[in-house]
């Protein structure tokens, strides 16, 4: 905007002060001079506002325009509803009062590991979901994702009908097909039948697998989700030559030193619970533990660390290799040469630190990280005297550990691909959606397949390709078994 010397004349302006009494704002000098340049300005920058600078809208004006508003919206309230009869209960179900909540226990699993809830229910109906503090995999503790839950079992897009070509039937429609393509198959033992599931470690739904497979031999059972611990079982695999579950003990380690893993943000509270009892202070327990964090992005638990190293993907396997060197790993022989001085300072402090606290320290490597990493966590633990004291391996959760899910999904394509495949029955997952783009199960293989099964709670995409769509119960519709963390069911 143009300045001119007459509207910055010091002396008029001193003299319209003079002329002004009470309190009085302006936003600029030009503005308090009024100039004409300065009216022209703002209507040619704001012609909206032009008018609303001369004749704005009070604020006593504002509040009755929205309090009328407010008013007849809660009109809307008293609108007269249709009567609805209350009927009692012909026999009344035992326990059940109207008005008082009943709590049952229950469990959710994701990702194959269940959390111990509690169920508050009304009337037979779920509404508030807490933690179990019974529960080992809980301790009464819960996350976002098991309060996520119970808006999921209302959910009005949820799957309620059995589905043939998209079209509802009847469930005796749906057995009479399912057994008519069992008795087909039954001749060559199911070789041409095929079962994809989720991450399963239900004692119960193994079991029933098992059954399956012994009525027919042929069969094949394939697990694939795509957050999983393949490079976890596959490093175990390195290590011991076996593939394992571990399981560790935060409430007892003073120190803990995390390899990209993010404790703070997985599915597993109870690491959460152990980790934060350990972190308090008190009266009687002035020591409190201690966290290193290595990793390629920031996540929460790099946040709540004490001391972290951000180090690119690409350099994570010579970072856990130089770890492992400095923690007494025998044949651990790191390229440093594109370390900085930083890093290498970082490694050596942390190195002297978990070397003084011999058997009460964890090294964690995340599921994101390749299966030499993992190797060399377990490595670290071993030279550290970690195993036994605050970790603890056991045997696989889930079946057929031995072959990582990545390959039962890549055997699956080939055999699609192959035309080995007559039936295939989709439990819980979503493959159409969630493969890999190398092995992605998109309308070209599934029409290779005449018969295609799919068990789910939504019209998904793999619902879309599927002959036949059954509706699946919420875990909080149903009765059934899952196993925690380590491994309690």
């Amino acid at each position: 905007m143009p300045s001119k010397d007459s509207k910055t004349n010091f002396a008029l302006l001193r003299d319209k002060i003079l002329q002004k009494s009470g309190k009085d704002y302006w936003r600029s000098v030009e503005e308090f001079a009024d100039a004409p340049e300065f009216e022209e300005f703002i209507k040619h920058e704001y012609p909206s506002q032009a008018e609303e600078w001369e004749d704005g809208l009070s604020r006593r004006n504002f509040i009755k325009v929205m309090g009328a508003s407010l008013a007849f919206a809660g009109l809307s309230g008293c609108v007269i509803q249709p009567a609805e009869k209350i009927v009692p209960y012909v026999r009344q179900p035992e326990g059940i009062v109207p008005g008082k909540a009943l709590y049952f226990a229950t469990a959710m699993s994701l990702g194959g590991i269940a959390t111990g809830l509690l169920a508050k229910s009304n009337e037979g109906r779920p509404t508030k979901i807490e933690g179990n503090p019974e529960h080992p995999g809980s301790l009464g503790a819960t996350d976002v994702f098991a309060q996520a839950s119970l808006l999921q079992m209302y959910d009005p897009d949820r799957s309620q009908e059995t589905l043939y070509r998209g079209n509802p039937t009847t469930w005796q429609n749906f057995m009479t097909a399912i057994r008519a393509a069992i008795d087909e198959n039954r001749a060559d033992g199911g070789a041409g039948i095929r079962f994809l599931t989720e991450t399963v470690t239900s004692p119960t739904l193994i079991s029933q697998f098992k059954q399956i497979l012994i009525e027919l031999p042929n069969a094949r059972l394939y697990q694939y989700q795509p957050v999983n611990t393949d490079n976890a079982m596959a490093g175990a695999q390195m290590a011991f030559g076996s593939p394992a579950h571990t399981v560790y003990k935060f409430d007892q380690a003073d120190r803990v030193l995390s390899l990209d893993a993010d404790i703070f943000s997985g599915f597993n509270v109870r690491y959460i619970k152990d980790y934060t009892k350990a972190r308090a202070f008190s009266e009687e327990k002035k020591d409190i533990n201690r966290l290193y964090v290595v990793e390629t992005t920031m996540s929460l638990t790099g946040a709540k660390s004490d001391h972290r190293l951000p180090v690119k993907p690409s350099q994570m396997p010579e970072i856990a290799k130089a770890m492992a060197a400095a923690l007494g790993v025998s044949g651990a022989n790191p390229s440093i040469a594109g370390f900085t001085p930083k890093t290498v300072q970082w490694i050596d402090t942390m190195a002297k630190d978990l070397l003084e606290h011999r058997g009460r320290s964890i090294v964690v490597a995340g599921d994101n990280q390749p299966p030499v990493v993992h190797a060399l966590a377990h490595a670290i633990n071993s030279a550290l005297g970690n195993v036994g004291q605050t970790v603890v391996y056991t045997e696989p959760l889930h079946p057929n550990a031995e072959m990582l899910q990545v390959e039962n999904l890549r055997q699956l394509i080939s055999e699609i691909d192959g035309g080995a495949v007559k039936m295939l029955v989709i439990l819980g997952a979503n493959p159409v959606y969630n493969t890999p783009s190398d092995l992605k199960l998109n309308l070209e293989r599934m029409n290779k397949i005449p018969l295609r099964v799919h068990v789910g709670m939504y019209g998904d995409e793999t619902a879309e390709l599927c002959h036949w769509h059954v509706s699946e119960k919420h875990y909080l519709e149903m009765w059934g078994d899952t196993r925690a963390y380590d491994g309690t069911v």
